[in-house]
């Protein structure tokens, strides 16, 4: 096998195995080393009991039932579990009742998928009971066992099969995929806050598109994005040939962003849609203030899946502002408006979402238009756009006028701002110190 694990991780194993331990690292990581994908996160399982692991790392801590021993190595903590059985999953997430295992073999029945029921030695001796290693090569998700009884002991696992697939571009095996239909409810009863970490996780992979497809197949769209589901079949005019679901999916598929959110609002930038659709007999399809809708839904879906205030701000933006448009007879002070609407930090990300609707519509990525936009925007951003460039501050505003702290001078500083901004040669000291006068 072509690959090494990590010192601190063949310490962990060394150590159980020299007081005569067995231990194996487990799930996922396993699978990425045969992916070839990058370990994050490296889990083990022992037949030593969490006492017994503390006693080998006194470096570690253990506060849960489940058996789940940290152990600190630098940066970073490494998780050594006891082999265990569980039984009986009331809240469809963890197990009402744990007991310790005595074998491996009986520690990976417990496992949901096949790619994720692998253990590996030291020495790179791989356990797999449930032939992982033969679904990895034919790139197919399996579940471990019965699949109706790995889904009702935790719901997200359908959510996760999903995720995985996406990530590694796999497809789910036919009776795998049937028990999340049938049991696709059931995602309701997760928190919002699982189901969001997995719905982004999604989002952000390789193949995002055929994870959202997977989704809707699978009826779990319908419990997380209704939304989304509404664009199916709403027909659009002009350059598009595809209704919006198809487009919105193939925008997401384009992005050339790696932030999530940035994905995310790409998938949704159409999303208001479905409901301004207005078309009269022999009159084009339109969507008048779609981005505006569009907006407000996207906030709405953004608390629901308990997205941070940030990431709700900017997928706001990104929807709201997403219809710019840019003609090169605009002045320099058009330009500053739009830099200052959007944010300085949030222009690439909008550009991104630009680009990925651009792909997703049938264009190139793209044009001349969008490079010239981009080159005025830089050369706009030379010049100041935002209130801390002017070259006067409110102190000067306080002792020029004999005033103290207050709105009078925030008043003040935003008149001169305003100034500034329609003529960028006006930023100038000795000019802004007389103003201040003038403004109060």
């Amino acid at each position: 096998m072509k690959f090494k694990l990590p010192s601190p991780v063949i310490k962990v194993l060394q150590t159980l195995e020299r007081d005569k331990f067995e231990a194996f690292v487990v799930g996922g990581a396993v699978r990425d080393l045969l992916t070839h994908v990058p370990v994050t996160d490296w889990d083990f399982t022992t037949n030593a009991t969490p006492e017994q692991i503390q006693k080998l790392f006194p470096d570690s801590f253990y506060d849960n039932r489940f058996g789940t021993v940290g152990v600190k190595f630098d940066e970073q903590v490494l998780e050594i579990t006891t082999y265990r059985s569980e039984s009986g999953y009331s809240d469809r997430r963890r197990p009402d009742r744990v007991k310790w295992g005595k074998t491996i073999a009986e520690d990976l029945t417990r496992r949901d998928f096949t790619v994720n029921a692998m253990a590996l030695t030291d020495k790179l001796e791989i356990i797999d009971p449930f032939h992982g290693q033969k679904d990895l090569k034919q790139k197919i998700i399996r579940a471990v066992g019965q699949a109706d009884k790995r889904f009702n002991e935790d719901a997200l696992r359908m959510l996760r099969a999903i995720r995985i697939a996406s990530q590694l571009g796999f497809l789910i095996e036919p009776k795998t995929l049937e028990a999340i239909v049938k049991n696709s409810a059931l995602i309701k009863q997760i928190s919002a806050e699982r189901v969001r970490d997995e719905l982004l996780k999604i989002i952000a992979s390789p193949f995002p598109k055929e994870g959202l497809q997977l989704m809707f197949n699978a009826g779990l769209l319908a419990h997380i994005l209704p939304e989304l589901i509404a664009t199916r079949g709403v027909d659009q005019a002009g350059h598009h040939t595809k209704d919006v679901w198809n487009h919105s999916l193939d925008s997401l598929a384009a992005s050339p962003s790696a932030e999530t959110i940035v994905r995310l609002a790409t998938l949704l930038h159409d999303i208001g849609k479905p409901v301004v659709k207005s078309s009269r007999e022999g009159k084009e399809i339109t969507f008048y203030n779609h981005e505006v809708v569009g907006a407000r839904m996207a906030k709405t879906i953004a608390r629901r899946l308990k997205l941070s205030k940030k990431q709700t701000d900017l997928l706001w933006l990104l929807v709201r502002w997403h219809m710019f448009q840019y003609e090169p007879k605009m002045t320099d002070k058009a330009i500053r408006r739009f830099i200052t609407r959007v944010g300085r930090e949030n222009i690439n990300k909008m550009i991104q979402l630009r680009v990925g609707d651009r792909v997703g519509g049938g264009s190139q990525a793209s044009s001349w238009r969008l490079r010239e936009f981009q080159e005025r925007i830089k050369q706009v951003l030379y010049k100041p756009f935002d209130i801390n460039d002017l070259k006067v501050d409110g102190t000067d505003a306080m002792n020029i006028l004999n005033i103290k702290p207050g709105p009078k001078v925030g008043k003040i500083l935003k008149k001169i701002f305003n100034e500034v901004l329609a003529d960028a040669k006006k930023n100038d000291r000795e000019y802004l110190l007389k103003k201040i006068n003038d403004f109060a």
